[in-house]
């Protein structure tokens, strides 16, 4: 963690400090990756094999790519995104008197909406919002026997962020994103710090 730290500083210093850029920014379609930090917490959520008696949080690296339209509007910037994010990492396991959990996150598709507002010609600050879903292997195992299947958890996100045109066309991006896959009783949050680049037409 102390390290992805370090680098976060370092991309966000090269993204508030970089040089300007000339071309027209943040209007049109655009491609890119990004990558980053995500801390999955769970209390008891309710999965298809059942109640999962699990109270923990897992931390692992993700790693994605994503592509967007963007429309200006003078200083106001709106536009959409698909993305689609893998963890870097295991699976969670838990044991809980005699029951064992595991659950091991796939991917995560993102289709969300953005607003943002150019604080300069180069540098827009922006929130989000919009539907997540994350695939999941899940495998309890109880007293009278183990039961496992993948199922699909569908969620709503939320987050805001800061990009950057650091040379015609190209940009870079630091975002925090809040996700509640949670579906019903119990607790299932994701929250995500990425770092991107992105590739603008």
């Amino acid at each position: 963690m102390k390290n992805f730290d370090k680098f976060a500083l370092a991309f966000a210093s090269a993204v508030f400090f970089g040089g300007t850029a000339h071309a027209q920014s943040f209007d049109g379609p655009m491609v890119g990756a990004q990558a980053g930090w995500q801390d999955s917490k769970l209390r008891n959520p309710k999965l298809d094999v059942g109640i999962a008696p699990i109270d923990a949080s897992h931390d692992t690296g993700t790693l994605g790519a994503f592509v967007g339209y963007d429309k200006r509007f003078g200083h106001v910037v709106l536009g959409g995104e698909a993305a689609l994010n893998f963890a870097t990492s295991g699976a969670i396991d838990r044991t809980t008197g005699s029951s064992r959990i595991r659950i091991d996150p796939k991917h995560a598709i993102d289709l969300t909406a953005r607003v943002g507002y150019l604080v300069t010609p180069e540098t827009l600050v922006y929130a989000r919002g919009g539907y997540t879903n994350e695939r999941i292997r899940a495998t309890l195992t109880t007293a009278s026997g183990t039961t496992q299947g993948a199922e699909d958890r569908d969620g709503w996100l939320a987050g805001a962020g800061v990009e950057r045109m650091i040379i015609p066309h190209l940009s870079a991006r630091v975002e925090y994103r809040y996700a509640d896959l949670s579906q019903g009783d119990g607790k299932y949050d994701r929250h995500q710090l990425l770092t991107g680049i992105a590739w603008h037409f």
